[in-house]
């Protein structure tokens, strides 16, 4: 009874250690994650006090960090000094048609190179993924040399139309998912009589919607920040994206309205922010299960 006693004692004992060094583990994670956190949203941050202050304000020294007065002329000037409208949905169109590209040849991609067995299949994989490693600025040229010949130059088809071609990034993460579910699966199907195009609707995209949803975020974010791109292929005033559009504002106001710049700067980053707030959940869980 007594060494009954005091193994409980001694358990007990190393529980309320072991919680002590997790709370101080926590309470250490937080203290060198918080100053990174706030280094990284300063900026934002700054970004959105700027947007309300008299241009007077955001260039004095020391600064200041409350707005006074509160002024709306940052949104109400930078908003309409500009066809916003226009360019945002300009931005929008691209963003969505090659995302949308993107997630539907990616996934079939990513299926075939799972599920499909040929001979070469994991080379030609590695080829795919070797072409992450090549910079932009390498096929830069001659993609435009091969735009301009197929009279493509000042359209939106070279912003949209290599996503429905495949992106490397996407097919390996559909490729990770699609190799994660069980083979049983597929064979139950095969068994009731379903080809590879009916596995990959009926079953591979019913259970791949966190994959969906991160390649989605990944590429929606990329096309609508994107500047290199529609800087080489768009001429026309008309036809600019919001990245574009910003960088002609900022020239031409001269970067002394910095509450218009930064006003309209911060309705562009609103949308991405939006979209990763909604969709983090199956941002997260894609990346994980794509990892395995």
């Amino acid at each position: 009874m007594i060494e009954s006693v005091s193994l409980d004692k001694g358990a007990s004992a190393r529980k309320v250690t072991y919680q002590r060094f997790r709370t101080f583990q926590r309470a250490l994670a937080l203290a060198i994650l918080f100053p990174g956190a706030a280094l990284f949203l300063f900026p934002a941050f700054w970004m959105l006090i700027a947007s309300f202050e008299p241009v007077s304000q955001i260039l004095q020294f020391p600064p200041s960090f409350i707005p006074d007065p509160l002024s709306l002329d940052g949104y109400t000037k930078g908003l309409t000094s500009m066809p916003f409208g226009l360019y945002f949905q300009n931005t929008a169109e691209i963003a969505l048609l090659s995302s949308l590209g993107g997630v539907i040849s990616s996934s079939l991609a990513g299926f075939a190179f799972a599920r499909l067995r040929a001979p070469g299949r994991d080379a030609l994989f590695l080829l795919v993924l070797s072409t992450l490693m090549l910079p932009y600025a390498v096929v830069m040229i001659p993609q435009y040399l091969v735009y301009k010949y197929l009279g493509w130059i000042d359209t939106y088809l070279p912003l949209i139309v290599p996503a429905y071609f495949g992106l490397p990034f996407l097919i390996f993460l559909f490729r990770q998912f699609f190799a994660t579910i069980p083979e049983e699966v597929f064979e139950a199907a095969r068994i009731d009589g379903c080809g590879y195009p009916r596995l990959y609707v009926w079953i591979g995209l019913p259970l791949s919607t966190p994959v969906i949803a991160t390649a989605f975020i990944f590429h929606f974010q990329f096309a609508w920040n994107d500047f290199l791109a529609p800087l080489i292929y768009l001429n026309s005033d008309e036809k600019l994206t919001l990245s574009l559009a910003l960088a002609a504002f900022q020239s031409s106001c001269n970067c002394t309205q910095w509450n218009q710049f930064m006003a309209a700067s911060l309705v562009v980053s609103t949308v991405p922010i939006l979209i990763f707030f909604f969709g983090q959940r199956y941002l997260m869980s894609g990346i994980v299960v794509s990892a395995k």
